[in-house]
C-alpha cells in the first residue's frame, strides 16, 4: 500500500513538472531523483527505495554544475 501511495505521488509531481517547474531548479543527476526514488521503490519496495532516493536528494546540492552525472540505481 505505501508502495503505491509513494508511486503516486511521484508520478503526480513529474507530472506537474517536477523542481523545474514547482521549485525552479534542475537537477544535476540523469536520471533525475524523483525518477530515481520512483525506480528505486519499484526495485526495492517503499521504505528501501524512499531511503535511496533521499540520500540522493543529500547529494544533489551543486546548482552551478555544468554536465550532468549519470547516476543509475544499484
Amino acid at each position: 500500500m505505501f508502495k503505491a501511495l509513494s508511486l503516486r505521488f511521484i508520478r503526480a509531481y513529474q507530472a506537474k513538472g517536477g523542481s523545474k517547474q514547482l521549485l525552479n531548479i534542475e537537477c544535476n543527476f540523469e536520471p533525475t531523483c524523483s525518477e530515481y526514488t520512483r525506480q528505486s521503490i519499484v526495485k526495492y519496495g517503499a521504505c528501501k527505495g524512499w531511503r535511496l532516493g533521499l540520500a540522493r536528494i543529500r547529494r544533489c546540492n551543486q546548482p552551478d554544475l555544468i554536465e550532468k552525472i549519470h547516476d543509475e540505481v544499484p
